[in-house]
């Protein structure tokens, strides 16, 4: 299994320009085996459509709370974004480049973004990074 270590925020991430004020900010790498794909949409589906057990148990536990206080589940969510365009597991897909994709939601309690990027590195070889923004309202 690989093994995800905490790196800094990518600087040429679509994203920097939301760092400022940020109420979360982390950043995930994993290391790449040789024959992984080139294709970053290909990754980030495998990263967010395969979750593990344990998190997509995490998750329908965060939709029952949620509805409680009348937060979108994540169904909703993706369905909401499947009718406008492109989603990746149930996160709407708001732009994709050879070497980053975006997705994320806005709603009344917070905007959150996550960009999965591929990089080469040198010392590391291929990694794939996830980055995490999010601003909350409240």
């Amino acid at each position: 299994m690989t093994k995800a270590r905490a790196v800094p925020m990518p600087s040429n991430s679509v994203l920097a320009p939301l760092y400022a004020g940020a109420d979360l900010l982390d950043a995930f790498a994993i290391q790449l085996p040789a024959g992984a794909s080139d294709d970053v949409e290909v990754l980030a589906r495998a990263a967010l459509e395969r979750q593990a057990w344990w998190i997509r148990a995490l998750t329908r536990v965060r939709d029952v709370v949620m509805a409680a206080v009348a937060v979108k589940s994540s169904r909703a969510v993706g369905l909401a974004a499947a009718a406008r365009g492109p989603v990746i597991g149930f996160f709407p897909v708001l732009s994709k480049s050879a070497t980053e994709l975006v997705v994320g939601a806005d709603d009344r309690h917070l905007d959150f973004r996550v960009t999965i990027q591929l990089r080469a590195d040198a010392a590391n070889g291929r990694e794939l990074v996830a980055g995490t923004v999010v601003h909350c309202h409240n």
